[in-house]
């Protein structure tokens, strides 16, 4: 995956079990265009509804930046005025899509992570990062009001304190700080970044899908409604795990002593 000079687009690329997401706009950082931040919920629903995917990774072309936020080239026409709630509606489906996926969704950030940017990143369920990886909202340096919608990603990851110092201060956070403070998995060199992603897409693929649903599903639900949680939908989906044919291969494969093979049924 590699730049290219083709105008700026989000594509999807269904390799086996894992659905690449790519924001292609490297000269301008792989910022999200309004044309790409409304393509975001249409490759989630085509990932989700594509039974063989079974996980999601979130990526920019090339090595440079996982995403610099929103173009700023479009901001005198699209988020001005009466257009910036039509744009704010753009990016709240966006992140809302990213955030009811059934399946297990990984961002590989490679450089550059930044405002709206860093909101999808937030989205997923694990971040992997490079050494180089820095880490921004500059609402406060544009002016912008940062949207309280899109605020609980963030605290699901790290303390307010820090969030709070990152939206009144706008200033660039390092990749070891964003490991230390929680908003990142795991720093890999440069060079092996994707070799790491693919391994651990591939390990949580080789898992039984609904096992990883339920999980998924339950630490969701926890974080989102503490105080009143869908125990009902969270039984029903450990239920589904027990009378799977899964639980049958992975009960048979390990009295057999062998890898099971699982098919999400």
């Amino acid at each position: 995956m590699t730049d290219t000079a083709t105008a700026p687009d989000l594509t999807l690329e269904i390799d086996g079990p894992i659905a690449w997401i790519v924001a292609n706009n490297p000269e301008r950082m792989n910022a999200y265009t309004a044309r790409m931040w409304a393509r975001i919920p249409e490759h989630v629903q085509a990932a989700e509804e594509t039974p063989g995917v079974r996980v999601v990774i979130l990526r920019g072309a090339g090595t440079r930046a996982f995403c610099a936020g929103a173009d700023i080239s479009e901001f005198e026409s699209a988020r001005t005025g009466a257009a910036a709630a039509d744009y704010d509606r753009l990016n709240h489906e966006a992140f809302s899509a990213l955030l009811s996926i059934t399946k297990p969704v990984i961002a590989m950030i490679h450089g550059f992570c930044l405002g709206g940017g860093f909101g999808i990143a937030a989205c997923a369920d694990l971040r992997l990062a490079d050494h180089k990886a820095q880490f921004s909202i500059p609402a406060a340096k544009l002016g912008l009001g940062y949207n309280p919608r899109w605020v609980p990603p963030l605290l699901a990851l790290a303390p307010p304190a820090f969030l709070k110092e990152m939206l009144f201060t706008g200033r660039r956070f390092s990749a070891a700080e964003a490991e230390r403070i929680g908003l990142v998995n795991t720093l890999v060199e440069t060079d092996n970044l994707e070799i790491a992603v693919r391994t651990l897409a591939n390990e949580i693929a080789s898992n039984a899908p609904l096992t990883v649903r339920a999980a998924k599903l339950t630490i969701d639900e926890l974080v989102r409604h503490p105080e009143n949680p869908d125990h009902s939908g969270l039984d029903a989906a450990i239920e589904a795990c027990f009378t799977s044919a899964d639980y049958e291969e992975g009960r048979r494969a390990f009295l057999e002593k062998r890898k099971p093979v699982f098919t999400g049924r």
